[in-house]
């Protein structure tokens, strides 16, 4: 019982030239070093109130 005929050729890893190099994406391009902070002006226990009453409202 055959599976068709095999082509070598089809299975090799294919060549990068120079064009795919430069139109790959660099992860990195954009990075930066630096901090971010976030004051919301509110205590926890008033955050997790507010979580609790979506958390209610999505189950309505």
């Amino acid at each position: 019982m055959g599976f068709g005929s095999y082509d070598e050729s089809e299975q090799q890893q294919p060549e990068m030239s120079d064009e795919d190099e430069d139109a790959a994406v660099s992860v990195h391009e954009n990075d930066h070093d630096g901090e971010m902070t976030v004051e919301t002006g509110a205590s926890t226990d008033d955050l997790i109130g507010q979580l609790q009453e979506m958390k209610e409202t999505d189950e309505e």
